[in-house]
């Protein structure tokens, strides 16, 4: 029974700080757009592929003798 002594007020200060906690995210604005979260996993952020470079920057690199992997010319 002693346990309860301790045990109440750790319930209420946690407690306390989950209200605190939703709160605080209420003020920062965190639930003000619900629709957009679904909505802004389909927007594509990708780089295009046609955007990147498909040749090396290195003359000569890539050039089929098998210098650019390691081997020998």
């Amino acid at each position: 029974m002693d346990v309860l002594i301790y045990l109440i007020p750790v319930a209420l200060l946690l407690g306390l700080f989950g209200l605190a906690g939703f709160l605080w995210s209420l003020k920062s604005g965190q639930y003000d757009d619900l629709e957009g979260a679904k909505y802004r996993i389909l927007q594509d952020d990708d780089v295009p592929e046609r955007d990147q470079p498909r040749h090396p920057s290195r003359p000569g690199a890539g050039d089929g003798n098998g210098a650019d992997k390691g081997g020998r010319p």
